[in-house]
This record gives structure tokens, C-alpha cells and sequence, in this order.
């Protein structure tokens, strides 16, 4: 059963579909909705914001942070999780404001792509990269290492992008309700807790393994 979730999450992040990610009750209790960067298309980026708190995020490696000049926001991270929010970015090149669905995945795609370097983005931007502890979802079981596994997993480059979830009243959007939008638009539902078992079982390299993916069009 958590094979076969995993892998239909695999399989929706390779087409450039989003997947629906819980974590603990006794941690967050918050779902977040997950896509590939590389992959990331305009529609699915407005359809991720209207059905979240619209704050987008890009988990990545520290490599890959370090590799693009993104230093950590702060020196002192107060943050209760610990969460390792770096500067914020937007693309140069192909954006306007930087706010919209299409730069904001114009620039989710920039920050996936293999041969961008630092100087191809600007600081500060709309899209908040964060970095993921080196063990994943072993060292540390939150959604931004949950996204870099899933990525890596699915041999994508390791970059994602996340958003939590919120209800229509504007509250954090839980257990069932992350269920029933899952089933409301054919999207894999998939916990930290299962992608935790589908790694003690399934070892993945800290080596970034990822395959040559084509540039899409937002």
C-alpha cells in the first residue's frame, strides 16, 4: 500500500502534476501541495494558489542553495520547526513583477534547471527557496525534505515547490479535507510517515542523481 502510494506520487511529479503531502498530527497537522520545479506549468501554479495560503516555497539541496548564491535569511534561525528559509528570488529573464502564476513559474523552472548560475537571478524576489537537510525526511520529516526525496526519487532535479493547504474558510486544511481534494481532482495523497517507510526500505543515494529533463513552457 505505501509502494503504491509513493509510487503514483512519483509518477504525477514526472508529469508535472501536483501531489498532496500531510505530515504528523503532533507536528504541523498541515497538508502542503508538492509539484516538481522543472516541470511546473502556469495553470497548475494559479491552481496551487488558490488553494493555498499562496506563500510558494522551492525546497532544494544546500548544494544546490549554495551553488546559487542563496544565503539563509537570517543567522539566527528562530523558527520553531527550524525551517531553513534562505533569500527570496525571482528569474531575470522572462518575468515582469515577478507576482503572477506565470513568472512565479517561470522562475520555480529557472531555479530547477541545471544550467542556471546565480547571476540569472534577482534578489529579493516572490519565490521563497528553502534548504533541506541532507538525509531527507530521516533527519528531519517536514515537507521540504519530503519534497526534495520525491523529486530525487523520481530522478527529477532536486527542487520543488511547495504551498499549505487551506480550507475555504481560510483555515489550515487537514486529514479528510486533503483527502477529498485528492479525490476531487485526481491528485495523489500521500503522508511523511509513508514516505519515512518507503525510504528505510528503498535507500536513496545523498549523491543528486538527476536525469536530463526537457525545458516546458509555462
Amino acid at each position: 500500500m505505501t509502494r503504491d502510494r509513493v509510487n503514483a506520487a512519483l509518477v504525477a511529479l514526472r508529469d508535472g502534476r501536483p501531489v498532496l503531502v500531510a505530515d504528523a498530527h503532533d507536528r504541523e497537522n498541515e497538508g502542503d501541495v508538492v509539484l516538481a520545479a522543472h516541470a511546473v506549468t502556469t495553470d497548475w501554479v494559479a491552481w496551487t494558489i488558490r488553494r493555498t495560503s499562496g506563500l510558494l516555497c522551492a525546497p532544494t539541496t544546500a548544494r544546490r542553495a549554495v551553488d546559487l548564491r542563496l544565503p539563509l535569511m537570517v543567522d539566527r534561525n528562530e523558527d520553531p520547526r527550524g525551517t531553513a528559509y534562505t533569500v527570496t528570488v525571482d528569474a531575470k529573464a522572462g518575468v515582469t513583477t515577478g507576482i503572477s502564476a506565470a513568472d512565479r513559474a517561470r522562475t520555480l523552472r529557472t531555479l530547477a534547471d541545471p544550467a542556471t548560475t546565480a547571476a540569472d537571478l534577482a534578489r529579493p524576489g516572490h519565490i521563497l527557496p528553502l534548504r533541506a537537510r541532507p538525509g531527507g525526511v530521516l533527519e528531519r520529516p517536514g515537507h521540504t525534505e519530503a519534497a526534495v526525496d520525491l523529486c530525487r526519487l523520481a530522478g527529477l532535479p532536486p527542487v520543488a515547490a511547495i504551498a499549505e493547504l487551506v480550507d475555504d474558510d481560510g483555515s489550515m486544511l487537514r486529514g479528510p479535507g486533503i483527502n477529498a481534494l485528492g479525490l476531487r481532482y485526481d491528485l495523489p495523497t500521500l503522508t511523511i510517515a509513508e514516505l519515512i517507510s518507503y525510504r528505510r526500505r528503498h535507500p536513496l543515494s545523498l549523491e543528486e542523481r538527476c536525469v536530463s529533463i526537457p525545458k516546458l513552457r509555462g
